[in-house]
């Protein structure tokens, strides 16, 4: 009997075998017929000590005893309270409210809606968004509304709403992207917010951009009172190098979503931070000015656990250095796979490379993903090419032998096909 289930971002018109995993150890997948496959791309970006750390294991087990789910809407619970202060202790000092959601997506659809809500409550309504080209911010309404329209959202163009789009800033082409920014400010009806993907545009093919042009961008925003929202969801929890990506170009924006590394990987949960200017444009004795938005779920005990868990491990124990380390040995194996191998476009990005095979053009239904997919799996390694570009984005505990098996993977697969 067939599975029931409906798996995303996956045609199943294809008949593509969908391997069943029983259980999993740092960088690690163990299937129910025996294999044991290697997470290269941490399990969709999430994974970053590594699967199943014990500490965060134990302090959602510990927290199951205690409580399991509770309203947080005039409610609230110890869990929470550390993982706030937790993240006020640790993030720019600006960033003093902390608003939780459960995905990265509801956390960039918070977002616009403070920023919105912003203006709108302060008695200077705006509406206009801008966003960058090739961006990816999440696939609910809002937030394919400021992603790149095409093949993700073609289907569902009746629902989205009009933004304004910055051009990518490529190499020697920065300037037309910050000239566009300058253009939009100056506009009759000014712009609420700029939202950016911080150094690496990730869904629309790991492209990289240099700190300067962050730095730039804020700095045009902060001359004509446009507000900045940083996605943080993939970039944040030293993905880049940092901490966080915006730290590279010492950049603070007004809005900060932050999701997926946030608990370590292990269970959903996500965060909206702000400064206190957006928080006091809500905070009034008229209920009507109140931030309208919450799901069933919002700090859930459980992932809230996990989350200080996960701080408790940047504390503790010598990240930064693990992330050092794996930034060298990605750059390292990506060298010497762009030596022996026909790939376009090597390029990293602090703990994560990428390339381009056959063609410098991304393009996410190129006949060769699928290929490539088929072969990385039939070979016991997890990577998800977006079409024909490739990408390494493994948990910061993996080994050496694990890191050169998956690009001798990657250099048979080119050889191969």
């Amino acid at each position: 009997m067939s599975s029931p289930i409906w798996h995303p971002f996956t045609q199943h018109g294809l008949g593509e075998p969908i391997p069943l995993v029983t259980h999993a150890e740092g960088a690690a997948l163990f299937t129910a017929d025996g294999r044991r496959v290697i997470d290269a791309i941490s399990s969709w970006w999430v994974t970053t000590h590594g699967h199943n750390h014990p500490r965060i294991m134990g302090a959602i087990a510990e927290q199951a005893a205690q409580l399991d789910q509770i309203i947080f809407a005039g409610w609230t619970h110890e869990p929470a309270e550390t993982v706030a202060r937790g993240l006020t202790g640790i993030m720019p000092p600006a960033l003093t409210r902390v608003f939780f959601s459960d995905s990265g997506s509801t956390a960039v659809e918070v977002a616009l809606k403070m920023a919105l809500g912003f203006w709108l409550n302060t008695g200077r309504p705006r509406q206009r968004i801008v966003v960058m080209e090739h961006s990816y911010h999440g696939d609910t309404v809002g937030t394919m509304s400021v992603g790149q329209r095409g093949v993700y959202n073609r289907a569902y163009a009746p629902l989205l709403f009009d933004v304004d789009t910055l051009p990518f800033p490529a190499p020697g082409a920065e300037a037309r992207t910050l000239d566009a920014l300058r253009h939009l400010a100056t506009a009759p009806e000014p712009p609420a917010a700029l939202i950016v993907e911080p150094l690496v545009l990730g869904a629309g093919g790991m492209l990289f951009y240099p700190p300067w042009v962050l730095a730039e961008l804020r700095a045009i925003c902060t001359a004509h009172d446009i507000l900045l929202i940083a996605d943080e969801v993939m970039t944040g929890w030293g993905r880049t190098g940092t901490l966080l990506a915006c730290a590279q170009a010492d950049v603070v924006p007004d809005i900060l979503c932050l999701s997926k590394g946030l608990t370590g990987g292990a269970v959903p949960l996500a965060v909206t931070m702000a400064t206190d200017a957006i928080f006091d444009a809500h905070r009034s004795t008229d209920r009507a000015q109140m931030l309208f938005h919450s799901s069933s779920y919002t700090a859930n005990p459980l992932a809230c656990a996990a989350a200080a868990a996960n701080f408790a491990i940047w504390r503790d124990e010598p990240v930064p250095a693990r992330i050092e380390s794996l930034v060298e040995r990605q750059a390292a194996a990506l060298a010497g796979l762009q030596a022996d191998a026909p790939i376009i476009g090597a390029r990293q990005q602090g703990t994560i490379t990428a390339f381009e095979v056959g063609s410098a053009a991304g393009d996410y239904l190129a006949a060769l993903g699928p290929r490539l997919l088929a072969f990385f799996r039939e070979h016991d390694v997890l990577l998800r090419p977006l079409g024909n570009t490739v990408y390494v984005m493994p948990p910061y505990c993996i080994g050496d032998d694990d890191l050169d098996r998956v690009y001798a993977t990657i250099a048979a697969a080119l050889r191969t096909l």
